[in-house]
């Protein structure tokens, strides 16, 4: 599949709407419009450090922090996190890692939302979802949401939001599942759901809420799933 690399105008930066992040959760739901239509969520932090925790459901299903049963069948999602809104904001790393992951990424081990999202039977057990945990301290961020083969370009080089995505759909949502009985596939909907979740953070952080992430720096295409 031959490799795009646009550069977006982001016009979506003048309707993105910022939300403090005091204690508590926002759960989002919507539909996107294409496999090459894109998300974003502007949130602050404030005074002091707040451990974040974002949580999609689109593609397993599940029941959200508003206490909404989500369907399966949506796309699985690419979950970015950027620090700043934008062109200029900067998706977030830590030691060459990116908090930005789709199941056909090589970090997505670490990233892996199921449970508490379902998993998908395509020829046995599939997750697409994801759940993204870390300190943030105060300053605005955005999260970007895309389908899991629209991949923006930042990730690849811990570059910005301007360098526009790169373009693996093949011109839809369907995903594809290879084992060794053969190939099975589904035709994904257009709906995306997600949490973000916030909540102070520990005097002293324990290990277990310090960045996790996985070896091995976005090898794309991992080929556990193929894009028709």
């Amino acid at each position: 599949m031959r490799l795009r690399n646009p550069l977006l105008a982001l016009f979506f930066v003048s309707l993105a709407v910022a939300y403090p992040a005091s204690a508590g959760s926002i759960s989002s739901t919507g539909t996107l419009s294409s496999s090459t239509d894109f998300h974003t969520l502007d949130f602050t932090i404030g005074a002091g450090s707040e451990f974040v925790t974002i949580q999609s459901w689109g593609f397993g299903g599940g029941v959200n922090a508003a206490g909404n049963t989500i369907a399966a069948g949506g796309f699985d999602p690419f979950i970015g996190l950027f620090r700043g809104v934008g062109s200029s904001a900067h998706i977030i790393s830590f030691m060459g890692q990116t908090f930005g992951t789709s199941d056909l990424l090589s970090n997505f081990g670490s990233f892996s939302g199921c449970p508490p999202a379902g998993t998908v039977n395509l020829g046995g057990a599939v997750c697409g979802d994801v759940t993204m945990k870390l300190m943030l301290g105060p300053g605005i961020y955005t999260i970007v949401l895309s389908d899991a083969a629209y991949i923006p370009n930042a990730i690849f080089d811990n570059g910005t939001l301007g360098q526009g995505f790169s373009d693996f759909t093949g011109g839809g949502f369907q995903t594809c599942n290879t084992t060794d009985a053969g190939t099975t596939c589904a035709t994904d909907t257009a709906n995306w759901a997600f949490d973000l979740t916030t909540s102070p953070a520990p005097v002293t952080p324990e290990p277990s809420t310090l960045i996790l992430f996985g070896s091995g720096f976005l090898g794309l295409l991992k080929m556990r799933r193929r894009r028709s």
